[in-house]
């Protein structure tokens, strides 16, 4: 005769849930319409755009969808625009970032002090990143107004200019006037990810600095910028991919313009796709961008990573 379960056994057995048919399958199908979403939003254009690379195809001639291989690629790099507008992209990725993430971490030290009305300040320095593109933009785009514009007028006013400059009209300028703007729109991101990491580093470490006779400069050095390495990396990254593949700001501001002034490899290609409808060689330009792109981040991220183990 076979011992009984002991009681225990019995009603741990009487608890548990049935086995189900295809629980196994339960988290696939809940992740199934995310997936889903992203495929048709994100994978399968990016697939298009690489088929579309080695094609000639112009919207106005859709007969005339050829392969021609690596023609729009060898094109690209024979096109004095795209050298341009490669140069123009580095520059802009290169001042706005570091730009951005310095006026970020200074804003975050600040709010991290105690002083009245530190809650309001906290959330009005969300405004600018609030606000859509556009209207960043247009609002800037007023701001640099030869004609009615409020810095223009404040700079005579101060006698730092004798007359109105067209900012965004005047090639020499244009690019650094919305590296301004776009500063201005991206420094809250960095501010509120610092400040989170600011919050979460111990007040115990800056007292036991302060004990061992370390200044606010040795604590921020030692102290701060350890804390906070890793909410510094993360935020870089993130901005480093938004402000390159940002077009907006420039398309409301200048339209690429005065000339190829403010030219960026994503203007470049959006405009060759969307005024010259040549789908193949704008395909090919954002191809050709995100590959660059991609060797950018790989290498940021390796080089971070060996100074975050040392």
């Amino acid at each position: 005769m076979p011992r009984p379960f002991p009681p225990v056994m019995t009603a741990i057995a009487a608890d548990a849930p049935p086995n189900r048919i295809g629980q196994p399958l339960l988290p696939y199908w809940l992740l199934s319409p995310a997936v889903i979403v992203t495929l048709v939003i994100v994978f399968f254009p990016m697939a298009e755009a690489v088929i579309l690379s080695f094609h000639d195809y112009l919207l106005w001639k859709p007969s005339s969808f050829a392969f021609v291989g690596l023609k729009n690629f060898l094109a690209a790099l024979n096109d004095d625009v795209f050298w341009i507008s490669f140069w123009h992209t580095f520059i802009w990725i290169g001042l706005t970032v570091p730009a951005q993430l310095l006026l970020g971490l200074v804003t975050a030290l600040l709010l991290n002090r105690k002083f009245p009305w530190r809650g309001l300040a906290r959330a009005l320095i969300i405004v600018p990143w609030a606000l859509p593109s556009v209207i960043t933009a247009l609002m800037w785009r007023w701001i640099y107004d030869a004609n009615s514009g409020v810095l223009n007028d404040v700079l005579m006013r101060l006698d730092l200019l004798q007359a109105s400059f067209p900012w965004l009209a005047d090639p020499d300028t244009a690019l650094y006037a919305i590296v301004l703007t776009l500063t201005w729109q991206g420094f809250p991101f960095f501010a509120v990810m610092i400040l989170a990491g600011l919050q979460a580093i111990p007040r115990s470490y800056y007292e036991a600095a302060a004990i061992d006779g370390a200044g606010a400069w040795q604590q921020f050095r030692y102290v701060t910028l350890p804390g906070i390495a890793g909410v510094l990396v993360t935020a870089a990254l993130l901005r480093l991919i938004w402000v390159a593949n940002s077009i907006d700001v420039i398309f409301v501001m200048t339209g690429g313009g005065p000339g190829y002034a403010t030219y960026t490899l994503p203007l470049y290609a959006f405009i060759e796709a969307r005024t010259s409808l040549d789908f193949g060689y704008g395909s090919a330009l954002a191809v050709i961008f995100t590959l660059i792109l991609g060797v950018v981040i790989l290498l940021y991220l390796r080089r971070v990573g060996r100074e975050l183990a040392v």
